[in-house]
């Protein structure tokens, strides 16, 4: 407990901070999106979504798996020379690759727009995403670096503020001024270069860019293999809706369903939060044979990343319309049936955790591929039935399946091969509780009432506290809780009253 309490605090300082960036980076994405879909049509908003999805998974292809290798392999060498040694490959290999993949994609640019696109002005718009292609990921395998360093702040300042920032601060001028779509490509290719050059220069506060170095290749490359493949299924897991939608119906429906999956990505906040020293501290844990710990850190993050995140998911499925119009606009409404179903599938994922790391954590990364390869193919082959059919609606629900059974896939493979489980005796009361408590009575107060822009935000933090009530008064609460408890308590300089009584030792 000593052991594991010490890596929860020093977890959730971390995440602490990461939560605070990583919500001004969410607010950046979703009022970017949102600046986007309030200026422009439906139609124009699918076009740069499905163009936003393409960039999305080219990119992630470029990586080639090194976004998790480096800051693994970061965290476990010591010397100077070998830690450049994991930067060099990283930059070496994904950046040829980022430039290769952005020049075939900058040369197949009117081919992509006349098969996935409905305006011929898109080309320009598809050639900016693939010149910024490089960038990106340069910029990515320098934050991978600094995560390895297991540096919170640095990692702020770039991924969750200067990229996003610099996006909707560009976005909104240009906008406003009355320029069209390609605007979105010279700022994500703006911002991309600035964020680039950034992390390489607060890298360069961690460790010396310039010496000797001592590269490990081979053993990162057996290590980031499968993820290469298993990254690029997880990223088309997320972005083959937007893209087949854009193919078998028309931009307008890609748009449409393009706001309510980008709202029900706002759930992983809390998730990613805990997601950016979790890596490097899982695999530390497990180089010193601390399996319980790992456990037990991962079952306390994955309970309170589930209580934390379900006042949105109660909103999202309760006053779905609602959410939409106040963020999107009217126009939006009808994909209130898409946000519920999507806000499934991405609740599920927050309830399980960082699974995915701590099978990487683990070096078992085949396995992480066996479960994003079963959810692509099931998105893919019934995204073919559902789309021409149903639209958005069954894009939203293959998505949210997908997400299922690649869960259930990396949680079985954890729990059977290593004993862990996202799961303790509370955690399930816990996720039992809340749903048959507070859903059933946020659908009816929905037949009575609507959410405004200046109650949207009020109900979301009394759902919380209800929540956090819920889970007290039902035995929920667990000792490993107490640590989460008095971390709260130290940073608002509070003692919270009464709480310890509900605690089981």
């Amino acid at each position: 407990m000593a052991t594991s309490g010490e890596e929860l605090k020093s977890l959730l300082s971390s995440a602490t901070l990461v939560v605070v960036g990583g919500l001004v980076g969410a607010t950046g994405r979703l009022a970017e999106r949102v600046i986007i879909g309030r200026e422009l049509s439906p139609a124009d908003y699918g076009e740069v979504s499905i163009g936003l999805a393409l960039l999305t998974f080219v990119t992630t292809l470029s990586l080639v798996g090194f976004t998790q290798g480096v800051p693994r392999y970061l965290s476990r060498y010591e010397s100077d020379e070998e830690r450049r040694g994991v930067w060099v490959s990283g930059i070496v290999f994904a950046g040829l690759i980022g430039v290769v993949v952005g020049a075939a994609v900058f040369a197949s640019a009117g081919f992509l727009t006349e098969n996935l696109l409905d305006e011929a002005d898109s080309v320009r718009l598809i050639q900016l995403f693939a010149v910024a292609v490089p960038f990106v990921v340069g910029m990515q395998i320098g934050v991978g670096a600094i995560r390895g360093h297991e540096n919170t702040i640095y990692k702020t300042y770039v991924q969750d503020l200067l990229y996003p920032v610099g996006r909707i601060v560009l976005v909104f001028a240009l906008l406003s001024a009355g320029y069209g779509i390609v605007v979105v490509g010279y700022a994500y290719l703006a911002a991309a270069i600035a964020a680039f050059v950034l992390s390489h220069v607060l890298l360069s506060r961690l460790m010396s860019l310039r010496g000797p170095f001592e590269t490990h290749t081979r053993e990162m490359l057996r290590f980031s293999a499968p993820l290469v493949i298993s990254t690029v299924m997880s990223t088309m897991l997320t972005q083959t809706d937007t893209l087949m939608l854009g193919y078998f119906r028309a931009s307008e429906e890609a748009g449409l369903y393009s706001a309510a999956y980008t709202l029900g990505t706002g759930m992983l906040v809390v998730l990613s939060a805990f997601g950016f020293l979790y890596l490097p501290l899982a695999s530390r844990l497990d180089s010193g044979g601390q399996r319980d710990e790992l456990g037990t850190i991962y079952q306390t993050t994955t309970k309170w990343v589930y209580i934390v995140t379900f006042p949105a998911f109660l909103t999202f499925v309760a006053f779905p319309r609602d959410v939409l119009r106040i963020i999107f606009g009217a126009s939006y409404e009808p994909a209130a049936l898409a946000l519920i179903v999507v806000s499934v599938g991405f609740f599920l994922s927050a309830a399980v955790g960082r699974n995915r790391e701590t099978l990487s954590a683990l070096g078992e990364t085949n396995y992480i591929l066996v479960g994003n390869v079963a959810g692509f193919v099931f998105n893919f082959l019934v995204n073919l039935v559902l789309i021409p059919q149903y639209g958005m609606e069954g894009a939203a629900f293959t998505s949210a399946a997908s997400m299922a059974i690649m869960h259930a896939v990396v949680c079985g493979i954890l729990k059977l091969r290593f004993d862990i489980s996202p799961l303790s005796s509370e955690s399930v009361r816990t996720f039992v509780l809340l749903p048959l408590a507070l859903i059933p009575p946020a659908l009816v107060l929905s037949n009575w009432v609507s959410l405004s822009m200046l109650t949207l935000l009020p109900f979301l933090v009394v759902t919380g506290l209800l929540g956090i009530a819920v889970v007290a008064v039902g035995g929920a609460l667990q000792e490993e809780d107490l640590i989460v408890v008095e971390f709260v308590e130290e940073q608002v300089g509070v003692r919270i009253p009464l709480v310890r009584r509900y605690f089981s030792a």
